[in-house]
This record gives structure tokens, sequence and C-alpha cells, in this order.
């Protein structure tokens, strides 16, 4: 027998009967429609680089001075406001409402006559695209124990990993539609995928999945065990209130800033690669076709490696071991890219770049989560990281400037110094946990308990 638990504003009921809990139906309904959505949204961010390689830099001449890394900075701070308002918005109708209209910015891409307009373009759709991904990972949090939800955030991640990475082929596919209508082929890659976000938005409007209390797809005896398991792991099962004092008083916990940096750090090479892997590929000596097909190989090595150490992370419980060793593989990686003589060296070096990067994001992520109680903090701290992220994709884009092409030594420099400052912040916020979990069992001990209700996780 399991128990069987009703909720009410006095809290939860319990029964003994025969129930499974519902963790397949969960995973199938929230994983695969939020990861083919952002899926989509890695996709009109990274295609510009596939434009620029299929002839774009040409046509809207690029290639003079900082166009191109201008166009690339395409970041909006709206994440904490977007967070914050989510639930008054309402899940499905803000999170639709933004991929439809970023689908209808990237489509438009496909007809711009200059790369002014263009630059115009990457700021909209940077603006509906900022509070998408920590939305998604705020919503995902809620709904599972501390150590479910990095093999979760890892499952909903590597699908955008794995789409992005097989764009390329898709982008070289569509470039044959060169000259269709006196359309180039790099306008067809915006026209196209554009339309496709459109079409899977459309789609996703009915499917877009709420918060626990909020959701519709589950039965209330299921809905009620959700919020006891999450109740009982770390005691945020209900929102809080928000308020302008909670919200200030979120943002002066040093942890949420030390996490933010992390993330900035580990995002900044995965931005890098995605931006630019064509045209490193393609300053090894590969032609434009061969560099576009080898684009995809290394998407697929990063998927199985961040699944295994998601699963090791949340089966050990140990989550800053585990971005330590992911990031010690990014720093091998960008080595061997910017250092190796043979470009087969070098192209391994992307695989375990891309691959260590891409682990820590969803590492960094569940370590954050892992830490945070109350719906009010997890909004802030979620938008707060994921902001800094797009910071390391500015940076990215700054470091990586078309004069030091194609070896981008300058950009390798930089990615690897943000590495080592990562494992610094790593270690301390770790050795504060430390510090803060053996004061707590002090203090639970004197209460007479025999260990405390919540736990940092290390």
């Amino acid at each position: 027998p399991r128990p069987l638990c009703t909720y009410s504003q006095s809290g939860f009921k319990c029964t003994l009967t025969r129930f499974v809990f519902p963790s397949r139906q969960v995973d199938f309904r929230l994983l695969p429609i939020l990861g083919i959505l952002y899926a989509f949204a890695v996709v009109d961010r990274a295609n510009l680089g596939l434009a620029r390689t299929a002839g774009m830099q040409h046509d809207l001449r690029l290639d003079i001075g900082s166009r191109y890394s201008i166009i690339s900075t395409d970041r909006s701070p709206s994440q904490l406001p977007s967070n914050l308002l989510l639930r008054k918005l309402g899940v499905t109708n803000w999170l639709g409402f933004c991929v439809l209209s970023w689908g209808c910015v990237q489509l438009s891409m496909g007809f711009v006559p200059s790369w002014e307009y263009l630059g115009l373009c990457r700021v909209l759709l940077g603006a509906f695209e900022a509070g998408f991904f920590p939305a998604l990972v705020y919503i995902i949090t809620t709904w599972y124990t501390r150590h479910e939800v990095q093999k979760r955030l890892a499952a909903f991640y590597l699908i955008s990993v794995v789409v992005g990475g097989f764009s390329a082929i898709l982008a070289y596919a569509i470039t044959f539609l060169n000259g269709r209508y006196g359309i180039p082929g790099w306008a067809w890659i915006f026209i196209i995928e554009g339309a496709l976000t459109i079409f899977f938005g459309c789609v996703a409007w009915a499917f877009l999945p709420n918060f626990p209390d909020q959701n519709r797809f589950l039965t209330p005896a299921q809905t009620a065990l959700i919020l006891e398991r999450v109740e009982s792991d770390r005691g945020d099962s209900v929102p809080d209130s928000l308020t302008v004092q909670k919200v200030l008083g979120h943002l002066s916990d040093w942890t949420i800033w030390a996490y933010g940096l992390m993330f900035l750090c580990v995002t900044m090479p995965a931005y890098a690669i995605s931006y630019f892997l064509t045209l490193i590929l393609r300053g090894m000596g590969w032609s434009v076709e061969n560099s576009l097909l080898l684009s995809a190989p290394p998407s697929i090595f990063t998927a199985v490696c961040i699944m295994f150490f998601a699963w090791l992370s949340d089966k050990y419980r140990q989550r800053a071991l585990v971005i330590g060793i992911q990031t010690g593989i990014t720093i091998l990686g960008m080595s061997l890219t910017g250092f190796a003589a043979q470009p087969g060296w070098r192209y391994l070096g992307l695989f375990l770049a891309n691959a260590g990067s891409g682990g820590c994001i969803p590492g960094i992520l569940a370590y954050a989560s892992n830490n945070v109680v109350s719906h009010t903090k997890r909004a802030v701290s979620t938008a707060v990281i994921v902001s800094f992220g797009g910071i390391g994709g500015i940076l990215a884009t700054t470091v990586f400037r078309q004069a030091d092409a194609p070896s981008y030594l300058p950009g390798i420099y930089a990615t690897i110094a943000c590495q080592v400052l990562l494992l610094m912040l790593l270690a301390t916020t770790t050795a504060y946990f430390w510090v803060q979990n053996k004061r707590l069992r002090r203090e639970s001990l004197m209460k007479g308990q025999e260990e405390p209700g919540f736990l940092y996780t290390l």
C-alpha cells in the first residue's frame, strides 16, 4: 500500500490505498514538449553562424568591422520580470506568445535588405526568447525532488543539443533552395526554420504544462502525491506570496550571484561553439559542405555525456564534484582546439569542450535549484542565473572576434580563464554549504532531532 493524499488549504490528508506515483506520466508530458520548444529557440539563435557560412556574410557585408559580433549580441534583461509574473500571466498564454513571436521574427530575417535590419530582428528575437529558458527551468524544478531534477533538466536540455547539432545538416539541405523565387539559400534557412517554429508554437499552445498545483493532466490524487513528495523533500510545494521585500531579500543572497557567475563561465564556451563551430571548422581547412556536416557529431557525443553525468550526479547526490570533472573536460577540449597542430586533434577538442560545457549547464542549474527553498526564491534565482548565461553569450561573441579568425586564440584564452574562475567559485560555494550543513546538524542535535529537515546539496 502507498499513501494516497489530498491537498487543501488546511494541509495534506492521507489514507492508505494502492497508488502508483505518476513519474513517467509527468516526464512524458513535461520534458518532450519543453525540450522541443527550447530546441527551436537554440536553433533559431544559432543558425546565424550557419547562414553566414552559407553566404549571408557576402550579401549583407558582415565581413566589415565588427558587424557580425554586433548582430550576434541578442540578449535582453527581461528574465527576472518574466519569471516573477509567470503565474499571473499564465504559463500557456505567456510561453505560447513568446514562441509564436520569435518564430515570426525568425521568418522575417529571411527578407532583411541590410545588416542593420538583421540587427533589429536579432534584438526582437532576444527579447522574445529571454524569458523562455528560465521559465522552463523554473517549471521543471517545481515538479521533482532535489535528487531527481538533474536527469530531467539534462533530458530536456539534450533534446535541444541533438536538434541543434543536426540543424547544420538541415541548413545544408535548405541551401539547395538557393535562388528559388529569387531568394538566396541563407535566407531560406531563416524562412523555413521560422515557419517550423510558428507551427510547433501553435501545436504547443494546447500542450504546454503548468505548475504542479495548477496542472490539468493529473488527477487530484496524483497532484496531491506530487505536492506531498516535494513538501517532504524541501518544504516548498505550495507557492508563497510574492512581495517586493522578498524579491530584494532573495537578491541579497550572495550564493545566487555565485551561481550566476558560474553559469556565465559555462555558457561562454557553449555559445562560442554554437555560434562559431562551422567557422572554426572552415578555418581548419574543410569546405563549406563538410564544415556543416561535421557540426553534427560533437552534439551526439555531448548528448550522451550530458545524460551520463546527470545520472551520476543524481545517483550519488554529488553536484560540485561532477561539475568540476566536466569543467576539466572543457579546459582540455578548448586547449586542444586552440593549440593542437593537427586538425583531427582540434576537432576532438570541439567534442570535449562541447560535452564538458554542455553537461555543466544542467549541472549548475540543478546545483542551484537543490539549494533554494520557496517558489519566489526559485523564480528569482533561476532568472538571475539564466541572465548571466546571456552575458556569457555576449562575451562569447565579443572575445571570438572576426579579426582573430581562423584560430580565435584570444577567445580560447578567455574561455579557459572563465573555466578556472568557475572552479574557484565552485570550491567557495561547496565549502560554504559544508559549513552550513555542519551547523544545521549541530542545531538539530541540540533540539533532539536526528537529522535536519533540509541540508544543502554539495
